[in-house]
C-alpha cells in the first residue's frame, strides 16, 4: 500500500474510533447494546476494516466487549467494578493533584479560581448539568496542569468506563452540596501550591465518591 494511502487509512480508523467512543460516552449507545459492524459502517460512512479496528481499540479501552458468537457490544460496568476503578483513580488523581500544585502557573490559578466560582454558582442555581460539566473540567484541568502523561492516559481510560455511573451520581439528590466543598478544597490547595494538601483533598473527594456510588445503587434498588 502506498504511504499516502496508508496514512489516509490510518487516519480514517482513528477518526472512526473517536466518533464511536464519543457516542458511547455521550450515551448514544446503551450498556449491552450490540455494535453491529454493518450498521456502524453505514452510520459513520466508514470501511469495514476501519470499524473493526475501532472496535478492537475500544475493547482494549474497556468500553466495548466481544461475546463469543454474538459479536461486540457496549460493556456494562457493575457497581463493584465502578468502586474499584474509583479507588484506582483515588491514587492516580491524588498524584496528579500534588504535581499540579507544584507546577500551577499564575494564569492557571486564575482559571481554577473562575472554575471554583462556576461550581459554586451552579450549586446555588440547582444547575446539575452545569455543575457536572464544571466538575469534569476541573478533574481534566488538574490532570493537564500536572503534566503527568502516563497518569492522564490511565485516567482517561478509566473515565470512559465510569461515565454512566458518574452521571447517575451527579443526578442524586443532595450530591452537589456534598461534593462542592470537596472540589473547593482541591482548588484551594492547588492554588496555594500545597502538594500534600492537594493530594489529600483529591483522595478525600474520591473516597466520598466511592461511598456515594454505593448509596445511589442502594437507593435505586430500594
Amino acid at each position: 500500500m502506498p504511504v499516502k494511502e496508508a496514512r489516509e487509512h490510518s487516519t480514517d480508523q482513528a477518526a472512526v474510533t473517536d466518533l464511536i467512543r464519543k457516542a458511547i460516552l455521550d450515551g448514544d449507545f446503551a450498556p449491552n447494546q450490540r455494535m453491529v459492524e454493518a450498521d456502524l459502517c453505514a452510520q459513520y460512512d466508514a470501511s469495514r476494516s476501519a470499524v473493526r479496528a475501532a472496535l478492537h481499540e475500544l475493547t482494549a479501552q474497556g468500553l466495548v466487549e466481544r461475546i463469543q458468537n454474538r459479536g461486540a457490544r457496549v460493556r456494562s460496568v457493575s457497581l463493584d467494578e465502578a468502586v474499584e476503578i474509583t479507588e484506582v483513580r483515588m491514587v492516580v488523581e491524588g498524584l496528579c493533584a500534588a504535581k499540579a500544585a507544584q507546577k500551577v502557573t499564575d494564569a492557571e490559578i486564575e482559571e481554577l479560581t473562575a472554575l471554583r466560582e462556576e461550581l459554586t454558582t451552579s450549586v446555588a442555581a440547582g444547575d446539575v448539568f452545569g455543575y457536572s460539566r464544571a466538575n469534569q473540567l476541573l478533574h481534566k484541568r488538574v490532570r493537564e496542569i500536572s503534566a503527568q502523561r502516563s497518569a492522564d492516559e490511565i485516567l482517561e481510560r478509566l473515565r470512559g468506563q465510569l461515565v454512566r455511573h458518574q452521571f447517575k451520581l451527579s443526578m442524586h439528590p443532595g450530591r452537589m452540596s456534598v461534593s462542592l466543598p470537596e472540589h473547593v478544597a482541591i482548588i484551594d490547595a492547588v492554588c496555594a501550591r500545597d502538594p500534600e494538601r492537594a493530594e489529600a483533598a483529591m483522595r478525600q473527594h474520591l473516597a466520598s465518591v466511592t461511598a456515594a456510588l454505593a448509596d445511589v445503587a442502594e437507593a435505586r434498588q430500594g
